[in-house]
């Protein structure tokens, strides 16, 4: 049985901190699941940045595509934290340029067997980017609407749904609209 918890906010929203301040209550050995690349001096001081964070009793894995992959050998029960399915669907999306979305969704639905396969607990983070102006290039757009069904689906399986915005964390599913509850 699957456990999946989403937090979703903007960019520095803290929706990372708050992931990280979860999964440590549920377990003092977490699975961090790493999804940027340190392709320039910016993304690898976010990335030193984030590994301090961590206690170290986690063990990080490094998997900018094949993250199911990467939790297939994982033992039953483990918690996972995915940070983030933003760079997941970016890395896809340029890895695949020219038709990403066969990539995406098969990656998707194998997280989320995966995860249901191996009882893990998936705590994921995603930014959330269709509240903002529409990106002016073709690519830009086609991540954007990627992004948006990448995150529906994983809120879709999802027990839990935050959204950060300030620090702060809002849990969705218990102010969904119950009318909308049974179309999931």
């Amino acid at each position: 049985m699957k456990n999946i918890i989403l937090f979703t906010g903007g960019t520095r929203s803290g929706k990372s901190r708050c992931a990280e301040r979860y999964a440590a209550r549920l377990s003092e050995h977490v699975i961090y699941l790493a999804t940027a690349t340190p392709d320039d001096d910016e993304m690898r001081e976010r990335i030193i940045n984030h590994r301090a964070r961590r206690p170290t009793t986690w063990h990080t894995i490094e998997a900018p595509t094949a993250v199911a992959a990467a939790l297939a050998d994982l033992p039953v029960g483990t918690v996972v934290l995915l940070d983030c399915l933003s760079l997941l669907v970016s890395n896809l999306l340029l890895a695949n340029e020219s038709a990403p979305e066969p990539a995406i969704h098969h990656e998707i639905a194998s997280l989320l067997a995966t995860v249901d396969s191996r009882n893990l607990t998936l705590i994921a983070v995603t930014n959330e980017v269709g509240m903002g102006i529409v990106p002016a290039y073709p690519l830009g757009r086609r991540y954007r609407d990627l992004l948006g069904w990448v995150n529906q689906q994983v809120a879709a399986a999802a027990q839990e749904v935050y959204l950060v915005t300030c620090g702060i964390a809002v849990e969705l599913r218990t102010l969904e609209a119950a009318w909308n509850r049974t179309v999931q």
